[in-house]
């Protein structure tokens, strides 16, 4: 019993990998950059239910921050902002605490990056303004996909039926 959850675990792992990077793709208009609405992001919150999925939420991450325009940094900085989200959030069990592991950390380390790439003679006046534009991007994307997703997750069962 114990190995067919593994394999369903590291299925569902997969499935949330490929999401995150085929959504990520399809929006990628306005999924990077100081002003990015990575609407992806609303799928971390499967990391609030199961510790288990924040390997698939950094995996797609990963893969799609391969794609970046914004700089080959965005590979580390990104995926690791997404780790400390994601971590974070297996502690999160309501749904007005659930955005906050993602603004934070989205705003804070993408908000650097971009204030090093674009700005790196103003590094200090551009970190707080891409700080700003990142977590406001993330918070949009978070109370109207993300919260929603998790309160129709905490009601319904099925996630339970899935993994």
């Amino acid at each position: 019993m114990k190995k067919h959850t593994t394999i369903r675990m590291m299925t569902f792992s997969g499935i949330l990998a490929a999401l995150y990077v085929a959504v990520t793709l399809l929006t990628s208009s306005f999924a990077y950059g100081p002003i990015q609405f990575r609407i992806a992001e609303a799928l971390s919150v499967f990391c609030c239910f199961e510790p288990l999925a924040v390997p698939g939420v950094v995996l797609g991450c990963l893969i799609s921050n391969f794609f970046s325009p914004v700089s080959v940094l965005d590979v580390f900085i990104g995926t690791a902002a997404t780790v400390i989200a994601s971590m974070l959030m297996t502690r999160c069990k309501k749904a007005w605490l659930m955005p906050i592991p993602n603004v934070a950390a989205n705003g804070l380390l993408i908000g650097a990056l971009l204030a090093f790439t674009v700005t790196p003679d103003a590094f200090w006046e551009g970190f707080w303004v891409f700080c700003a534009e990142v977590a406001l991007g993330e918070l949009a994307v978070m109370c109207v996909l993300g919260v929603p997703l998790f309160l129709w997750l905490k009601k319904s069962n099925v996630l339970k039926k899935l993994i």
